[in-house]
């Protein structure tokens, strides 16, 4: 921490017997005037600039632009943010590990010391996103799903136990453990963050990035952290600052209680829909108000988790009295918890009732006495449905089908004795970082189980049910609650720790089902604890996704069916003949406090004191010890990445972008999930193809999100979704384009590589929203390595956009009310980017010029996304790793 400490605001703190130094709020704010009332949010940032003071990179007019901020509310400041550590996934972080191990291989020939490359920053990998639900319904499924797992993931957590050995600050949480986001709110974030430097221990608040998009859960606890694509999170890792404007703050005003019945689950969804409503992307939103002191802190970590769904950077939530009983909660270390109310109050970053409240940009209020019952779908998580219209609403989705004519029309399952309908719910799944962190509504859906067994009802056979918790604390809760037996009577068994369903790892429907759903062509349903239900995300055949409640999935499973209302219609019938109703089984507030006060501390101080052994399965694995990996040329994992090959040869200046062609051609809410490759890999596709030619049975090839250290698979699945509609092909659906001039329609990797042998460079041409969902490092890395030029988009999710140009690919929006079809671009085109040069500026304006079909020519403007200087150095470098690269092989 090279502090200048301009505003001599270094002081020192003693708590129970120890010293710790620390830059005071309180004391700089003698130069720049009251701060009292700077959203916490941006107190944390300000701390960061005052502990990395260098004149470099911060300035003291950075100090003073949060100062002003007050005023203005609003900010055009760079700053260099540099959190105190970095979280990933394995999805994320295999190829995360990958690029440094390639780094390493580049270092190595440049004839450098490998070892230079080393993560600076601590960093967690959480192995979480590999288990899929193949085994369910019986006691024997968790452990099925485990073998299958570590059969189908050899390579990769080979190669992941040797960058554990390999990287200095680096720790793998290995898999069967939990979620990510999960683990972080239980054990690894720590609230106050110390290191030790020159013999003195300093003190800050604790703070990350994430390379997964809901790293925003832990804003529920105080800390300041959200989701960066694997690309910054390596930057992050490697000394690199997180390049940032002072962002908006929209402040969330909570009051009053919910009601009885009404879950954390309900509210999120509500806060989600008035989020996306007003309008939230790219700004920070900080919750405050007197509806805090009634918000258990689990609550609050389910609405931060959701912060990519109402499209904020974070929702955050500062540090009280209810932060501090979540951490004895947890079994923190005592010492630290003192040490988190000493500093917070000695920095003036406490809230209680008498703190003032804050001034933000804007402000939104909510009455916690309004939130009711909801589902949110069935292909957006900010689409709330109030549980009384879900029925309502699913009709309302046949009619527009065109399906109304079947509503009430049965179609036969092979040797089944049931019929599915429209609406059936197939998959019910208590899932995902969203709700599992929640011993509330957990303890809610065991009761929910508890009470439905006891007047004899069970779930329809139909539905595929699963439970997969974020963190083995769940079992130990739900099985000292008496609850367990209950929710496997109704098909719920423990199916893996980690994120499934929600993240397309709901594993195949059975036979029957599958096929009478794709013989029909069924709309059928699923109803998930999750966060994610963009259209065929959870399962290729299942088209509405509803987000509910881990209670709600319960009710569902029992019903079997979407097109109902449970306020009025019953979910079956007991062993009296007599019909019971959602009412009849739904628990009591009291109820559910009574089986929560059963969660103590001792329960998550013996799952995590030895986090990072794993199992023996996980100790079995066989490293091979070195600096540098040895690639394996046959692995169908994990490929040396050809991002490097050219580190040696002299930059050159960035140039205008000739006779492009247009690869594809979107409309709005191109999502991460529509561009990156995830869920199951088609044997048909051109990753299903290439797969085959080495040697890889269809039944063998997992999904995409294991395959990410393979950058041959990735590039041929990019854009390769079902459900993406290229509009060159008339919006039909799924990843294939016209090649021009000749018109051949193929899938778009195919398309790709056709132009590259001739030369040929490319554009995609998008709408609004180009690039939300979760923080997919390969939805860029795939794009560029099909050759891909530019994105033109109408607006851009801000991860998104960020890693675009983090690899080298230009970012353009539309100017004014400029789109696609306004200049009538249809694909045939040729387009040209004029204006690169070697001194090019954030959000400068370029010049398209367009060559149409006919020979007819035109041109428009568009705005360079390249929002900051640092983003400047780092396109031009050809991305931000080769920006790092270069700086260490020329030191």
């Amino acid at each position: 921490m090279p502090s200048l400490d301009s505003l001599k605001c270094r002081r020192s703190l003693d708590v129970n017997g120890k010293t710790y130094h620390y830059f005071s709020l309180p004391e700089a704010a003698k130069q720049l005037g009251d701060i009292s009332r700077l959203p916490a949010s941006l107190k944390v940032l300000l701390e960061n600039l005052l502990r990395w003071e260098d004149d470099v990179t911060v300035r003291a007019d950075d100090f003073t632009s949060l100062a002003v901020w007050l005023k203005t509310r609003t900010s055009e400041q760079e700053i260099q943010y540099r959190p105190a550590r970095v979280l990933m996934q394995d999805f994320t972080g295999v190829p995360a590990v990958v690029d440094l191990a390639a780094m390493r291989d580049a270092v190595s020939r440049a004839g450098g010391d490998p070892q230079r490359i080393n993560p600076l920053s601590p960093v967690d990998l959480v192995i979480d996103h590999s288990v899929m639900v193949d085994r369910f319904g019986n006691e024997h499924a968790y452990e099925q799903n485990v073998d299958i797992e570590f059969q189908r993931n050899g390579e990769r957590y080979e190669f992941l136990r040797w960058g554990q050995q390999a990287f200095d600050n680096f720790q793998v949480v290995p898999p069967g453990t939990g979620i990510c986001h999960q683990v972080n709110l239980e054990y690894l974030a720590q609230v106050a963050w110390t290191r030790e430097e020159n013999g003195e221990t300093f003190v800050y608040p604790d703070t990350l990035v994430g390379t997964d998009s809901h790293t925003t859960m832990i804003n529920g606890l105080g800390v300041l952290g959200w989701g960066v694509g694997g690309i910054e999170a390596e930057a992050a890792m490697l000394g690199q600052p997180v390049s940032m404007l002072i962002p908006e703050v929209v402040g969330f005003r909570l009051k009053g209680k919910l009601n009885e019945g009404v879950t954390a689950t309900d509210l999120v969804l509500t806060v989600t829909q008035m989020l996306r409503k007003h309008g939230v992307v790219g700004k920070f939103v900080e919750f405050f108000g007197p509806g805090l002191d009634s918000l258990p802190l689990a609550d609050r970590a389910t609405i931060g988790n959701m912060a990519p769904e109402y499209g904020a950077t974070c929702g955050f939530f500062p540090v009280d009295e209810v932060t501090l009983d979540y951490l004895r909660l947890s079994g923190r270390d005592p010492d630290r918890i003192a040490l988190v109310e000493a500093y917070y109050k000695a920095q003036g970053l406490w809230r209680d009732s008498n703190s003032p409240e804050p001034i933000f940009t804007d402000t939104l209020e909510l009455d916690l006495g309004d939130v009711v019952p909801s589902l949110a779908g069935p292909k957006r998580p900010q689409d709330r449905v109030a549980l009384t219209d879900i029925g309502r609403n699913f009709d309302l989705l046949l009619e527009t089908s065109g399906r109304k004519n079947e509503a009430e029309k049965g179609f036969p399952v092979a040797g089944e004795p049931f019929e599915l309908k429209h609406g059936s719910v197939v998959i019910a799944a208590i899932t995902s970082c969203t709700n599992t962190s929640n011993p509330n509504v957990l303890m809610a859906a065991g009761l929910v189980a508890k009470k439905a067994v006891e007047r004899g009802l069970a779930r329809k056979p139909w539905v595929k049910t699963s439970l997969s918790p974020g963190s083995k604390v769940v079992t130990d809760y739900l099985k000292k609650a008496g609850l367990t037996d209950y929710l496997n009577e109704l098909g719920f068994y423990l199916t893996g720790y980690g994120c499934s369903t929600c993240i397309g790892n709901s594993g195949p429907l059975p036979d029957p089902v599958g096929q009478a759903i794709t013989d029909n062509d069924l709309i059928v349903s699923s109803v998930l604890s999750g966060n994610r239900n963009f259209e065929g995300r959870v399962h290729p055949l299942v088209k509405a996704n509803w987000l509910a409640s881990p209670p709600l999935v319960v009710a569902f499973a029992l019903a079997g069916t979407t097109r109902i209302d449970l306020s009025t219609e019953p979910l079956g019938t007991d062993n009296d003949g007599k019909p019971v109703y959602l009412r009849d089984i739904w628990p009591s507030s009291q109820e559910v406090d009574q089986a929560v006060s059963l969660v103590d501390g001792e329960m998550f101080r013996k799952r995590y004191a030895d986090v990072f052994t794993g199992e023996e399965k996980w100790q079995a694995i066989n490293v091979t010890p070195g600096d540098t990996y040895k690639w394996d040329g046959n692995s169908s994992y994990v490929q040396n990445p050809p991002y490097f090959k050219d580190i040696g040869q002299p930059l050159q200046a960035p140039r205008d972008v000739e006779n492009a062609r247009i690869l594809a051609l979107f409309g709005d809410s191109i999502t991460t999930d529509h561009i990156s490759p995830a869920g199951n890999i088609k044997a048909s596709s051109p990753a299903g193809v290439y797969l085959q030619q080495l040697g890889v049975q269809p039944e063998d090839f997992n999904s995409y999100g294991s395959r990410r250290g393979n950058h041959e698979v990735m590039m041929r699945g990019t854009f390769a979704n079902i459900r993406i509609k290229n509009e060159m092909l008339g919006g039909e659906e799924g990843g294939d384009t016209l090649h021009q001039p000749s018109g051949e329609r193929m899938p778009i990797y195919d398309a790709a590589m056709r132009y590259q042998s001739e030369g040929v460079p490319l554009v995609v041409i998008a709408g609004k929203e180009y690039g939300t969902g979760s923080s997919r490092d390969w939805a860029a890395k795939g794009t560029n390595l099909l050759g891909v030029k530019a994105v033109i988009a109408e607006s851009f999710e801000r991860i998104h956009r960020s890693n675009l140009i983090g690899m080298g690919v230009l970012a353009l929006q539309f100017v004014g009310d400029q789109t696609r079809q306004s200049l009538g671009l249809t694909g045939t085109e040729r387009l040209s980017i004029r204006g690169m040069s070697a001194d090019i500026k954030p959000r400068q304006l370029l010049t398209v010029d367009v060559e149409r079909s006919d020979g007819s020519q035109d041109s428009f403007q568009v705005l360079c996304r390249i929002d900051t200087l640092n983003e400047v150095e780092y396109f031009k470098a050809g991305g931000i790793l080769h920006f790092v690269l270069r700086q260490l092989i020329a030191s």
